[in-house]
């Protein structure tokens, strides 16, 4: 690692540090957004929340992806609401995770990718980028076929024509970001309100069995002990925890314009993780939403083998009853993609600048990380089609929980460490909370490949 010897105490954003404290190279991931957003010390606690207010539901987009979609359509109409369970616990794991983000962000000033090349060596570091980039590429590859799917249903757009099209999502964030931040954060919530309203509507008409709901909660050892469950539960807990959102949240929390002090610093770190702890718990109830509406009705019906979500499209009215609930699902899949595009080329772009601290120009950088998202994705649905794009979210998702440690083992040490992060070092039950996490999935991972192996 290269690093600059300073003689102040204090960054490019006037954050205060420890004596001999030493400021690596190399500009802040975001920097046309950084700092961008005022912090006003002398404002209520209302007013300050309301400032943090944006990132974490950013943030929860990730977490409502079409590729949760197709593993909880899976889900809920092989095995009803069992896998409830695991949406909630993959949830906790969110939580906790990106708390540590917005920790690791606060303290010291870096995102985890740059933290990530700041720590290690180029031999470990360029590792540990390229599992970041693949595993953005398999997150884009299920957004922008979800967008393309969510188009097709709406429109009749063929779904090459729609994985294009998904595109001009570059040119959204370039002209959002023109105006300001707050501008983004505004257009990734409004799309998140026509969802809830979406599917509170199709939940209403599904009238699920609400007994079958608070029991699908509990645990199960089912759930290890069947690989097709496990399959499908690592496929939830992939597309639930997913690695570019760490990335993601380390980033945009640093588009607030928080103190350099110790309290002040506290603050910050008090309103992030309220911020994205509440958007999270928003997030759950979407993805419950899509389970608990695929087990009251496809899986009631004996309808088991249902994972496209064209399918599902086609099924929803005659099952429902009421011929605006496939509209309805495809208005929500089509706000999910939009949504999901947008906030993992940001994440695409802090992984490019932290990691390699390649210099292009704004457009340039999100194009580049868009195509990287949408070759692939042309091939599949050529190659594959629509009949086909089900199983290829889900698979999409389990790629994700595999790429988890890499993402999760460096955050957790980072946070772990009071040399690089001072009096905002994590807790140890924090540590300890997040050091079973990563476990877990390790060991689901490998149960995972050991059954692949042995059939």
């Amino acid at each position: 690692m290269t690093i600059d010897v300073v003689s102040t105490s204090k960054d490019v954003a006037g954050a205060s540090h420890p004596a001999g404290w030493q400021r690596p190279r190399g500009d802040p991931s975001l920097m046309d957004v950084f700092r961008s957003i005022p912090v006003s010390a002398k404002a209520t606690p209302w007013r300050k929340f309301l400032t943090f207010l944006g990132p974490g539901y950013l943030v929860a987009v990730g977490y409502m992806d079409p590729g949760n979609w197709a593993t909880s359509l899976a889900g809920g109409a092989q095995f009803g609401y069992t896998l409830l369970v695991v949406a909630l616990v993959s949830n906790i794991m969110a939580i906790i995770l990106q708390s540590l983000c917005a920790r690791l962000a606060i303290a010291t000033g870096r995102d985890l990718a740059q933290a990530c090349r700041d720590a290690y060596p180029r031999w470990a570091s360029w590792p540990l980028w390229i599992f970041a980039e693949l595993a953005i590429c398999a997150t884009d590859l299920a957004e922008v076929i979800g967008t393309a799917i969510g188009l097709n249903l709406l429109f009749g757009i063929p779904l090459e024509i729609g994985v294009l099209i998904t595109a001009l999502d570059v040119f959204v964030i370039l002209w959002l970001q023109t105006r300001g931040f707050r501008w983004i954060e505004a257009f990734i919530i409004t799309l998140l309100g026509v969802i809830v309203v979406c599917f509170a509507i199709q939940i209403a008409l599904a009238d699920p069995d609400w007994g079958q709901v608070i029991r699908g909660f509990a645990p199960t050892t089912d759930i290890i002990t069947n690989p097709t469950m496990l399959y499908l539960a690592l496929g939830i807990i992939g597309a639930t925890v997913m690695p570019h959102n760490l990335y993601l949240h380390s980033g945009i929390v640093q588009t607030r314009a928080y103190g350099g002090s110790l309290p002040e610093k506290r603050d910050a770190l008090k309103y992030a993780t309220l911020d994205s702890t509440v958007a999270l718990m928003f997030a759950l109830t979407i993805n419950a939403a899509i389970l608990i509406l695929a087990a009251a009705t496809f899986y009631k019906t004996g309808q088991n083998t249902v994972s496209e979500l064209g399918r599902a499209h086609e099924l929803l009215a005659p099952l429902l009853g009421a011929s605006i609930a496939p509209s309805l699902f495809a208005i929500a899949l089509l706000c999910c993609g939009l949504n999901s595009t947008v906030t993992a080329t940001m994440a695409g772009q802090i992984v490019m600048e932290g990691f390699i601290d390649l210099k292009l120009p704004a457009w340039l950088r999100r194009l580049v990380t868009r195509l990287v998202a949408i070759i692939p994705a042309i091939v599949v649905t050529i190659v594959y089609g629509e009949a086909q794009t089900g199983k290829l979210l889900i698979l999409s998702q389990v790629i994700l929980s595999f790429q988890l440690p890499f993402a999760i083992v460096p955050l957790v040490m980072f946070t772990a460490s009071r040399k690089k992060m001072g009096e905002l070092v994590a807790p140890r039950w924090l540590t300890a909370s997040a050091f079973v996490i990563a476990a877990i999935i390790i060991a689901l991972n490998i149960k995972l490949l050991f059954d692949v192996a042995f059939g």
